[in-house]
Parts: structure tokens; C-alpha cells; sequence
């Protein structure tokens, strides 16, 4: 087993956005926890519990398309166990996003009842959306919106300010930057941000990245791995699978050694655009 990259990074909005979450509690009634469902466990921050208190909470497993779909489902009853609604959607597509208002509604039941027992009928729901950098919020806003409302790009750190949109169903959503935590306590998790791309690839190694992400491959979906790079077998470490990699996609420099760099960001490119088919990475 290849030795893990080093991740680190200084982003100074982190904390601002913290406060921001906190200080915005007041404004909404839910706030809607956004997940990628290919590591819903690394994608949680752990400070939220604590910052949202009693605050209801809803969260949605985004991403899903590019997910095993049988793990997404048992991460949803894991998440119902702890007395959390999840439901599982594609944001971009579209594709599941019509659970999302009636799991609203479920979660928010009894505060709806009591607005309707107080003649409060015109009093529209309004949720806050909060998750890590590139998770795909503003892809789930424009789809919930009806349009494009918010910049999207496939990148962290887009979204920098809070704004309100208004919902096709009229509920208001605010947004709210993408934000990390300040330290890991687990490398794993680090390590499974930076496989989906919600750390910038220009602070990481990405060669020694690709390659622990082709060791996981190897060990959880080791047919997939093969047929989506002709390998006849996913036997050796990372960064030996790396060099197979681009020498079958001819990646060669003068020399005939092989471009790892280049094949580096193949690999990462494509497991995060889901061509690799549905993978997850963290089961329950």
C-alpha cells in the first residue's frame, strides 16, 4: 500500500462561513444538509451537529447518480435510524429531486401544523443549504429554482456569499457558501475529499492522490477498474496501476516513460465525472 498524500489547505473563509451558519439559524425553519452519496461520511462536517442545535434537519444525498446505488440506500436507512430523514437525488439531472419537497414537509410536519392552527397559511418554509465545497448546492438551487440562479462549476469554492432564492414550490432557500473544517482527525477522510475534488487539486500531490484512489478501486471494484482501463488484472500498488494506466492510453514521454502526471488527472477526472459507473466509496 502506497503511503497517503499529504492534504492541507488555508482557506481563510472557512471560519466566517461558520459563523455565518450559525448567526442565519433564526432566519430559516430547516436546514438542508447537502452530501455526496459516494462518501457520505467524509462529505458530513462534524462541527454541524453543534452549530444547529435543535435546528430540524434534512439531509439530501446528492451525487447519486455516480453512487452505488444499493450502499445510498442503506447510508438513507442509516441516517433514518439516527432520526434523520435523507433522500437521494442527482442535482444536476434532476433525477430524485422530486422526494425532496414531500421530505421536506414530512421532517417540518409539526411546525406546519402549528402555523395552520394559528391561521399562519401564507407563511412560506424557508431552509437553509449548507455542505462542503463542490457538493453540487448551486446545481440542486437552479434545478429547485427552475433555472440557472446560482453559478455552477466543477470546482470548490464558487459559491462566497449567502443569498436567498425563491423555490418554484415558494419555499425560500438560503445559500450558503461551501465550507471545510479546520483539521481532520482521520486521513481517510482527507484523503476521500480529495478523491471527489472538494479540495483543490493545485495543493495536492495528485499523482500519490490517483494512485490511492486506484488502490481502493482495486480492492472494492476491482472489474470496474479493469474494464474501464483494459488491465488484465488491479494486482500491485497505486502508483504501479498509475503507470499501466497511461502506458495503455499511450500518455508516453520522450523515452517511452510514461506521463503519470497526465494519467494522474485522467484517473481523478473521470472517477469524478462517475465514467468510472457507480462507486461508493464509505458504506454504513
Amino acid at each position: 500500500m502506497s503511503e497517503a498524500p499529504s492534504i492541507q489547505w488555508f482557506p481563510g473563509h472557512m471560519a466566517k462561513t461558520r459563523r455565518m451558519i450559525g448567526d442565519s439559524l433564526r432566519l430559516v425553519d430547516l436546514v438542508v444538509e447537502l452530501l455526496d452519496a459516494r462518501i457520505p461520511q467524509a462529505s458530513a462536517n462534524p462541527e454541524l451537529g453543534r452549530i444547529l442545535g435543535k435546528k430540524p434537519r434534512l439531509v439530501l444525498l446528492g451525487k447519486a447518480d455516480t453512487a452505488d446505488a444499493a450502499v445510498t440506500a442503506l447510508w438513507c436507512k442509516t441516517f433514518a435510524a439516527r432520526g434523520i430523514e435523507a433522500v437521494s437525488a442527482d442535482c444536476r439531472s434532476g433525477r430524485g429531486l422530486d422526494k425532496f419537497t414531500p421530505a421536506v414537509e414530512r421532517t417540518l410536519h409539526d411546525v406546519i401544523a402549528r402555523r395552520r392552527e394559528k391561521g399562519m397559511t401564507g407563511a412560506g418554509i424557508r431552509l437553509m443549504v449548507v455542505g462542503i465545497p463542490n457538493v453540487g448546492k448551486s446545481s440542486l438551487i437552479n434545478r429547485l429554482a427552475g433555472g440557472k440562479r446560482a453559478k455552477v462549476e466543477d470546482r470548490p469554492g464558487v459559491t462566497r456569499g449567502r443569498q436567498w432564492v425563491t423555490l418554484e414550490n415558494g419555499m425560500e432557500l438560503l445559500d450558503m457558501p461551501g465550507v471545510l473544517w479546520p483539521k481532520f482527525q482521520d486521513s481517510t477522510v482527507a484523503e476521500h475529499l480529495a478523491f471527489v475534488g472538494s479540495v483543490k487539486d493545485d495543493v495536492l500531490d495528485t499523482e500519490a492522490l490517483a494512485g490511492r484512489l486506484l488502490e481502493t478501486l482495486a480492492r472494492d471494484y476491482p472489474g470496474r477498474l479493469c474494464e474501464r482501463y483494459k488491465l488484465e488484472n488491479a494486482d500491485g500498488e497505486g502508483y504501479e496501476l498509475l503507470e499501466r494506466i497511461g502506458r495503455r492510453r499511450g500518455m508516453l514521454l520522450p523515452g517511452g516513460i510514461v506521463n503519470t502526471e497526465r494519467a494522474a488527472a485522467a484517473v481523478l477526472d473521470e472517477f469524478r465525472a462517475g465514467t468510472m459507473g457507480r462507486i461508493s466509496l464509505e458504506r454504513p
